[in-house]
């Protein structure tokens, strides 16, 4: 099993940045890939971005210019960076690892909200 561990959302205002962090513990070998996922209010959990193991990463539309995903291997840790933020951001945010391309897990959760 793989444990996630989010922190870093809160209250801000449009305009503003937030960092994202997700930890994983457990057992990390052959996690392939982390990412953020994000559900807003009354809407279904969507992808925000993603990154391999290389490092090559992918975004949605929405947030592309405005977020930035990286990742620590050695401390099997992600970041999320949002600049810019928009109300339409506001969402709960979700840590996912992928383990063999195959096996999700999932963060608790972490609430951002943008207000205008």
């Amino acid at each position: 099993q793989v444990q996630l561990v989010e922190s870093g959302g809160g209250l801000i205002q449009a305009g503003g940045s937030l960092r994202l962090s997700c930890a994983a513990s457990g057992s990390t070998s052959g996690i392939n890939a982390m990412g953020w996922y994000r559900q807003p209010p009354g809407k279904q959990r969507e992808l925000v971005a993603r990154i391999s193991n290389g490092g090559s990463t992918h975004y949605a539309d929405s947030v592309k210019g405005r977020f930035t995903i990286s990742r620590d291997n050695a401390k099997n840790t992600v970041y999320l960076q949002m600049n810019s933020l928009r109300p339409e951001d506001t969402a709960v945010y979700f840590c996912n690892a992928q383990r063999y391309f195959t096996y999700d897990y999932w963060g608790q959760g972490t609430q951002v909200t943008v207000s205008s």
